[in-house]
Formats: structure tokens, sequence, C-alpha cells
């Protein structure tokens, strides 16, 4: 599967939406993510969003709203707590700031991620 670079729109999207929240930003693949507690809940994926939500968000939202699907990066490897969200879903302003208020709500529950420690072999 080749990989398919997001639309540059979604950068400052992202930073317009995310700019009261309190999170950190970093960019992975050209893109921004973002963090709360070192736990990433949002970010750009080729056409998509991605969202960090609780199981019953989740289920809930995919059953609610089309195109939504589980976040699959690579084929055949989910990522369990994450969805992708298509562009005519957060383009429609209430639905997204609904869904990132839900996503905002869990990565705040959880429990601060701590820093992976650098093997001495990855310092090379």
């Amino acid at each position: 599967m080749a990989w398919k670079k997001s639309p540059e729109e979604l950068v400052p999207f992202l930073a317009e939406n995310l700019k009261d929240v309190d999170c950190q930003s970093k960019q992975m693949f050209g893109y921004p993510v973002y963090f709360i507690n070192n736990n990433r809940f949002i970010g750009a994926h080729q056409d998509d969003l991605f969202l960090r939500l609780a199981a019953e968000d989740r289920e809930t939202t995919q059953a609610t709203y089309e195109g939504i699907k589980p976040f699959e990066p690579m084929p055949g490897r989910i990522m369990k707590d994450y969805v992708t969200i298509p562009e005519k879903v957060y383009t429609d302003k209430q639905i997204f700031t609904e869904l990132l208020a839900q996503s905002i709500y869990y990565a705040s529950s959880l429990p601060p991620k701590e820093k992976k420690k650098r093997s001495r072999r990855s310092k090379r």
C-alpha cells in the first residue's frame, strides 16, 4: 500500500481547533499529532483525522456517523482505541466539536504515559 500524504489544510485545521486545549503537538510522518500527558489523542493520517476514544464512544460513533472506522495505519494493524474521521465528518463543526471533546476527556482520564528511555544502541 502506497503512503498518501495528508492534505496541507489539516495542519491549520488542527492548530485552530486545538489552540485552547492544554496539549502538546509533535510531528509524526510530517504532520501534527497531539498529546495530553504523553497520550496521543488526535492527528492527521492520509486524508483523514484519527481520534482516540473510549470503547463506548467508539462504538456509538461508528454506529452513528458514516465513514468512521477503526484506525488501521497499515493493513492488519488496527490501533485499539482509535477511529478515523473522514472529511465529511470533521468538517461538520458540531459533530467534530463533540467528538473532539470526547477524545480530550478520554485522553485526560488516562494515566500519564512515561517517556521511553532510549537504549545505548539507539543513541548512535
